[in-house]
């Protein structure tokens, strides 16, 4: 029989959350899109200064940055620059200006559970968990803003506390695919893909479009993770060709560093054909 617990999770619960979510999305759609950004429920207006999907231009960027130093701290202007300041590549400086707006408009709090969004896509856990925080003192306490919290605490490796604001979550929107998401991960991050399994098993026939894509992708991590990789491939080739499939399984291999332990947990698979799903 598979162990649950094998020995290159040792090395994987040393990954941060970002690593484990990227390396979750990567095996999905090779990308760097990471489970944090399952923190939706911010509806801010942030302007409209290219078509969606399209990059900024510089002269918007610069005529956006002059009507910002004439109005500094107004959202109107504020937010379409943060905006565009992060289409270039400009990370630092959007966060800048956000934490402007934030501060000059101090009970606006659809901005701050912006910032702090973009504070945790930004790798920024310990100044997101401080925008969180206040939203809940000052009474914000939905789905949303647990959700978030949860996930800059996740990132920080603080997976007990982490999985009590998920918990939090999902009391006010239960069954939330993408709550339940972050706690699988959560789970898979603290060295315990078979409740992640569980987890994800529970929500993926309910899903749909990308986030069912990512469940997916994100069960097939929790199976190989256990050393049941056969069932790893099955899962990850609803979304992917042949060949991405058996690249990914080669991308996990590496990250875990298995060498011959992975050879050794295929073979045990294969000799005892236990199902352990």
């Amino acid at each position: 029989m598979i162990m649950t617990r094998i020995h290159p999770l040792r090395q994987w619960r040393r990954l941060p959350w970002t690593a484990c979510a990227a390396l979750a999305v990567a095996l999905a759609l090779t990308g760097c899109k990471t489970t944090q950004q399952d923190t939706r429920g911010a509806n801010i207006n942030t302007g409209s200064i290219s078509t969606a999907g399209d990059p900024p231009s510089l002269r918007e960027t610069l005529a956006l940055e002059k009507a910002w130093k004439q109005r500094p701290g107004d959202p109107r202007t504020g937010l379409p620059l943060a905006r565009a300041l992060k289409g270039l590549g400009q990370v630092d400086q959007e966060l800048a200006v956000l934490r402007q707006v934030v501060e000059a408009n101090p009970r606006r709090q659809d901005i701050r559970y912006h910032f702090g969004i973009e504070l945790l896509k930004a790798n920024r856990a310990v100044q997101a968990e401080e925008q969180f925080r206040r939203l809940l003192r000052e009474g914000r306490r939905d789905w949303q803003t647990f959700n978030a919290l949860g996930s800059t605490l996740a990132e920080q490796n603080r997976h007990a506390e982490a999985r009590r604001y998920f918990r939090l979550a999902l009391k006010l929107a239960p069954d939330n695919p993408r709550v339940i998401n972050n706690l699988a991960m959560s789970h898979m991050l603290d060295g315990d893909p078979r409740t992640a399994e569980r987890l994800l098993r529970q929500i993926l026939p309910g899903t749909h479009g990308s986030i069912k894509t990512k469940v997916r992708q994100n069960l097939a991590l929790a199976l190989g993770l256990q050393g049941r990789f056969d069932e790893a491939r099955y899962m990850a080739s609803h979304d992917l060709p042949p060949a991405q499939v058996e690249a990914n399984m080669a991308y996990l291999r590496k990250m875990l560093g298995a060498g011959q332990t992975w050879d050794k947990l295929a073979g045990e698979k294969s000799a005892t054909s236990t199902n352990n799903g």
